[in-house]
């Protein structure tokens, strides 16, 4: 089952980073290899069912999850069915003495098909490092430059 497990400080609050990685339905605008987003179903206690299309031009490929918001601290997205056999993805948002946010992000999951598992171990730890930039620079774009707040790993 491949992980992979980010720490970053960003010079955003908790509140916003937390809102960038909550809206899934803007995933494929940003995002490497989501190609579709769909908010399933929605209710007033903070869970979530969206289903997403990733995959590139050789591959794609669809699953659903379930997503408990509990703004502004904490994702957590665990396998509602589709091409993955398992998914577990945490994310944290904590705020930091100078004034940002530190986020930690742990994906763990298992592909249903042993060539797909085998093609996603060959990429995995580059994929996710492109995943992560993507979010930083989304959360650029959103929230505007804030260059004397580094980001740091």
């Amino acid at each position: 089952m491949p992980r992979h497990f980010e720490k970053r400080t960003l010079p955003y609050s908790p509140a916003q980073i937390f809102d960038l990685v909550a809206d899934i339905e803007s995933y494929p605008i940003f995002l490497p290899w989501c190609r579709e987003a769909v908010i399933v179903e929605r209710n007033g206690t903070g869970n979530v069912v969206a289903d997403l299309v990733v995959g590139n031009y050789v591959f794609s490929d669809s699953f659903r999850s379930h997503v408990v918001l509990d703004r502004p601290h904490a994702i957590t997205v665990t396998y509602g069915g589709g091409a993955l056999k398992a998914l577990s993805n945490v994310w944290h948002f904590d705020s930091v003495s100078q004034g940002g946010c530190e986020v930690s992000f742990l994906v763990d999951f298992t592909m249903c098909s042993f060539v797909m598992g085998a093609l996603m171990n060959s990429f995995f730890d580059k994929a996710f490092g492109r995943m992560v930039v993507a979010f930083e620079q989304r959360a650029l774009c959103l929230y505007g430059d804030k260059s004397s707040f580094l980001s740091q790993p």
